[in-house]
């Protein structure tokens, strides 16, 4: 899976289950309430003050690789 911060949330998670936990890292909570939070990845993260997604991406794209390999 390629993550671009074109990905939405809901295929972010759906995909890589473990997201939300990496996302917390960065103050970004994928549930609110037992409500999903909708939109890209970029799209939440600038609603959350980040212009700057390439920290984010590395960090999902290691624990991608992580389930990738195994």
């Amino acid at each position: 899976m390629t993550l671009t911060p074109q990905i939405t949330i809901e295929e972010l998670v759906e995909r890589l289950p473990q997201a939300p936990a990496v996302l917390r890292r960065f103050g970004i909570v994928c549930l609110q309430c037992g409500e999903p939070v909708w939109g890209t990845l970029e799209e939440v993260a600038r609603a959350k003050g980040i212009t700057d997604l390439r920290e984010i991406i590395r960090a999902l794209q290691a624990i991608q690789g992580v389930k990738e390999g195994s």
